[in-house]
């Protein structure tokens, strides 16, 4: 379970978070939708330790992710994360780019890495594109190639952030599937995102962030269908 308990965040005199508190069970899909700058990215990312907290606490499985005795690069291993931007490694194949961690952060042989890289390739749909350079993949291809290097790390969560606003319209549904196809097999995740019928048709709950706090969290048949705070009704009109 993640636990997120009345958590403040601030860059300088901006405060971002405003007393987060909200749970992930096991094998949950929780959506986060909101306007930008309203806090998503940031939780996100406190959530895996990218970023530090002024106040709260953040706790994985019963390891608080901000103590000072905390092993961070441990627990990052079993939360992996997808950003907006794929960030490959250029000169590297599709398959070295997945392999990368494996070997490095695991320790794997270069047999044992290649035989994780190309698994979880094949499992997004890629198993045609291992020595392929990052260039020649189309955008949807490299996000799924982002999934893909963070699962061959065997997370027990995964974190999405915004995951398909740079992809062209076209796109964007293939990176969906493989989300769908993950939620399929239990994998635990916190999704960052403005794809409402994904939001309403896989997630579990969806909470909605407004300046800094969630203003609601529930059912997405509640959330999205029948909205009980007015700025979340305001935001789903935006987006519709």
């Amino acid at each position: 379970m993640i636990e997120i308990e009345d958590v403040h965040k601030s860059f300088g005199a901006l405060e971002v978070l405003k007393g987060v508190s909200m749970t992930v069970a096991r094998g949950e899909v929780v959506s986060v939708i909101g306007g930008s700058g309203s806090g998503k990215s940031t939780l996100l990312m406190c959530i895996n330790g990218l970023e530090p907290i002024d106040a709260g606490r953040v706790v994985v499985d019963g390891v608080d992710v901000h103590a000072r005795a905390t092993d961070i690069n441990r627990l990052r291993r079993r939360i992996g994360i997808v950003f907006q931007q794929w960030n490959a490694f250029p000169h590297l194949t599709v398959l070295e780019n997945v392999m990368l961690a494996p070997r490095k952060v695991l320790g794997k042989s270069r047999a044992e890495a290649e035989a994780i890289a190309t698994d979880r390739l094949s499992h997004v749909g890629l198993k045609d594109k291992l020595v392929a350079y990052p260039s020649r993949l189309s955008g949807g291809q490299q996000q799924r190639m982002a999934i893909a290097r963070a699962l061959a790390m065997s997370p027990d969560y995964m974190l999405f952030d915004e995951v398909t606003s740079a992809l062209d319209p076209q796109l964007v549904g293939e990176v969906l599937d493989t989300m769908r196809m993950l939620s399929s097999e239990g994998m635990t995740m916190v999704v960052v995102t403005h794809e409402m019928r994904f939001a309403r048709d896989v997630s579990d709950r969806v909470a909605f962030f407004h300046r800094g706090r969630i203003h609601e969290i529930g059912p997405p048949e509640q959330v999205i269908g029948n909205p009980q705070r007015p700025e979340t009704a305001d935001f789903l009109k935006s987006v519709r």
